[in-house]
């Protein structure tokens, strides 16, 4: 296979980027480090010089590198669909990282804008191809008539000792109700993909033990168009070791989906989502189990190396899908600051 050149833009993301996903991981039988790029030219120095790759100090500079035509943009989501523009006007690819932005419209007209330039847009949630455990879901809901969605309860947790540093993390603005915006978001695309076009939003928040100005604890409402209800829990306070699991519990009108429900097994920890369903058979309950390959959080960078070649992927991700959850994250932004219900728009 002939690995595709990737420069990498913003090195605090982006350094585990290199190391956990280019170099011995899941990106590297597709894709080669070739460049670096920050605005801080000691920092992007010292990073390429780790890697021996080229350092850029701006994005035009990168841009203008004929050698590169894919770019992993790494940089926080306040702004960011601007760059991407900037990005594919200038004839490259982008993958990029959740949450995509905090403006649903920017982020629909640049995904609209990608797809007339035929250039590939991926990021790691939405995916933009059904990520295994999905498709696992809607597999049971053909096959077990499962029928209408009812509810859903969704939650992600993990342990941050942050401090205040003056980042887009400590803005109310660009870091709406921070649980859900960093973490949340994962389960609020998911479950738009399950359920459908989300009508209104709740939400309550606190702040325990991070020392950030942004709330470190959250639960978001929504109101489904179908009338299913939701909760996503996303909090920075958990220490139990069990991080980023991202577990949901879906109930349907005929039967109930797990994923990753109940505590981890610390001789066999997870390594791939871990998928039930029960349903009612000749009046009593029967059940299913399955582990799929991989989670909606994983970055496809398959998908985006056969979009980077041309190939034209089949039921992509529209921008409209994208946009969805981000409106979500508006709607929420509107409710911490008035306590009420929020309607979607």
């Amino acid at each position: 296979m002939n690995r595709i050149n990737i420069g990498i833009i913003g090195l605090n993301w982006g350094v585990k980027i290199i190391d956990h996903q280019l170099l011995g991981g899941p990106a590297e039988p597709y894709f080669k480090l070739a460049a670096v790029c920050q605005r801080s030219r000691d920092k992007a120095d010292a990073v390429a010089a780790k890697y021996g790759v080229k350092a850029y100090y701006s994005i035009d500079d990168l841009l203008a590198d004929p050698d590169i035509p894919a770019i992993g943009l790494m940089t926080g989501p306040v702004g960011r669909s601007e760059q991407i523009r900037k990005i594919i006007e200038a004839g490259k690819h982008v993958i990029t990282t959740k949450p995509f932005d905090v403006d649903p419209d920017a982020t629909l007209s640049v995904l609209k804008r990608a797809r007339e330039l035929k250039r590939a847009v991926h990021l790691n949630s939405p995916t933009p191809l059904f990520s295994p455990d999905l498709d696992q879901i809607a597999q049971w809901r053909r096959e077990l008539d499962l029928g209408r969605p009812v509810a859903a309860r969704a939650d992600i947790w993990s342990r941050y000792h942050e401090k205040a540093d003056g980042s887009w993390y400590d803005s109310p603005e660009e870091c709406p109700v921070a649980p859900i915006f960093r973490l949340g978001i994962y389960l609020i695309n998911d479950l738009i993909r399950i359920f459908g076009e989300p009508e209104s939003v709740f939400v309550m928040h606190s702040r325990l033990f991070t020392e950030r100005p942004t709330p470190d604890n959250a639960q978001l409402g929504i109101k489904f168009k179908n009338g299913a209800l939701a909760t996503v829990f996303s909090s920075f306070c958990v220490n139990d070791g069990q991080w980023w699991l991202s577990t949901l519990t879906l109930n349907f009108e005929n039967g109930t989906v797990y994923r990753n429900i109940g505590p981890i097994q610390t001789e066999t920890p997870r390594e791939h989502p871990e998928m039930a369903v029960v349903v009612r058979r000749d009046g009593r309950p029967v059940s299913r189990r399955a582990i799929a390959s991989a989670s909606t959080e994983d970055y496809q960078w398959d998908a985006f190396y056969r979009a980077v070649l041309g190939e034209e992927l089949e039921n992509e991700t529209t921008p409209e899908e994208v946009a969805a959850g981000l409106r979500v994250i508006q709607a929420m932004a509107r409710a911490e600051k008035s306590g009420r219900i929020e309607l979607i728009v």
